[in-house]
């Protein structure tokens, strides 16, 4: 297995960050497998989900909708609220698996990458990439 963490930095807003052509670039040039992409956070996920047409918004509204940021969570620490974005993860896995076939990522004609990340108390993030060769 060939792995690779990278940083990416998500700001000070809840995001829906495309990560695709990060992960095209990592398998680039190799043959068939699998690409896995891990977030060792727990309070981030990643999506497989179309972007720019007002999917990554309305994910975000409706986590708002699912999860409201309020004080009804029992994890109290950080930023008021902060104690749902330790649930995030629950509905959007900290993982996602992608098929390679010659160096290429196989995904649909319109979905995309994506971290998704609620947590605006920390604006720095680790992405792992591993490729599993078939």
């Amino acid at each position: 297995m060939d792995s690779e963490l990278i940083d990416v930095r998500t700001g000070d807003r809840e995001v829906v960050l495309d990560i695709t052509d990060r992960c095209a670039a990592f398998v680039d040039g190799r043959q068939d497998g699998l690409l896995h992409v891990f977030v060792p956070h727990a309070t981030a996920g990643v999506a497989v989900l179309e972007t720019g047409a007002g999917s990554d918004d309305d994910l975000l509204a409706q986590l708002d909708v699912l999860l409201p940021r309020d004080d009804r969570w029992r994890h109290r620490h950080g930023s008021p609220g902060h104690g749902r974005d330790h649930v995030v993860p629950a509905f959007i896995p900290p993982h996602a698996s992608v098929p390679v076939l010659e160096g290429r990522l196989q995904l649909g004609t319109w979905q995309r990458i994506c971290l998704v990340d609620t947590n605006t108390d920390n604006h720095q993030r680790h992405v792992r990439f591993s490729f599993l060769a078939g």
